[in-house]
């Protein structure tokens, strides 16, 4: 079930309920709950379930599932398994037929989206990014590759760095929305060029929880100037060294030619049909 991402007043009546009728709240960190539990005057006793005792809970949480005792399942905000822990236990329910019924909240995902002005008729939800810079490069890529906004989060003090490697793959002109400590009382959006963005103070000495929504690409026609053989030649050229793989080549290529990434691998692939052809 959802609990509040930092405003305690964003709880529904049916989680008040869900909270107080539950014989025991598996919590992913009892003392951030009780802060909650104690807010409501809710006195359900709770079982700690995180990451990295999950598997080893499961057996004591479904035997009283199976016993017909009501169980809670929360996790430090927002709802569980958006990035947090949860997926073992509920699968497990469903393997065994036992009913499971998501009580929804508040999201940090949704909340960051109406209050950022990106249009959200569909985009993408990446969790956090990887930590190490190999595999945070190769997720930028693939975030800068969707052609409608990307949602993620980011700790305080990596986001500085990840703003700063979108920037470079993606471009700086690239927009971005950044929102920190949503309904929290120094709530705070920050919107514009990625470029501009991470040098913004916010980010410079961060503080908090961050969401953040890489707007999609500016859908333009390929330039009258530029035809179809520059996409080739120009990944060709960046590509015969090695540095880059396809996916970030093609990125790279829109980047410098200032065209869709849809417009590249559309050119890559009529060469192979071509090719194929011939």
């Amino acid at each position: 079930m959802a609990t509040p991402i930092g405003n305690l007043e964003d709880i529904t009546l049916r989680a008040l309920r869900v909270l107080r009728e539950a014989r025991v709240i598996a919590a992913e960190d009892t003392r951030r709950t009780a802060k909650l539990l104690a807010h409501a005057g809710i006195e359900t006793p709770m079982v700690s379930v995180h990451a990295h005792n999950e598997v080893s809970r499961l057996p004591g949480l479904l035997e009283k599932l199976r016993a017909g005792e009501p169980v809670a399942l929360v996790t430090d905000a927002g709802t569980p398994l958006l990035s947090d822990p949860g997926d073992h236990l509920i699968r497990a329910c469903l393997d065994e037929g036992i009913p499971v019924e998501p009580v929804p909240g508040a999201s940090a995902v949704l909340a960051a989206l109406t209050m950022s002005g990106v249009p959200a008729s569909a985009f993408t939800f990446l969790g956090f990014p990887p930590v190490k810079n190999g595999p945070r490069r190769r997720w930028c890529e693939e975030a800068g590759a969707y052609q409608h906004p990307v949602v993620f989060f980011e700790a305080p003090h990596r986001i500085a760095g990840t703003l700063g490697m979108l920037a470079e793959i993606v471009g700086g002109q690239r927009r971005i929305a950044v929102c920190r400590e949503i309904t929290k009382k120094h709530e705070q959006l920050i919107r514009g060029a990625i470029g501009e963005v991470v040098t913004h103070p916010a980010i410079a000495e961060p503080i908090g929880e961050f969401t953040c929504i890489l707007e999609a690409p500016l859908r333009t026609e390929i330039p009258a100037a530029i035809v179809e053989q520059d996409l080739l030649d120009e990944f060709d050229r960046i590509t015969e060294k090695g540095t880059f793989e396809r996916r970030a080549a093609m990125s790279e290529v829109a980047r410098r030619l200032h065209v869709r990434t849809r417009d590249v691998f559309d050119a890559l692939e009529r060469r192979k049909a071509a090719e194929f052809e011939g």
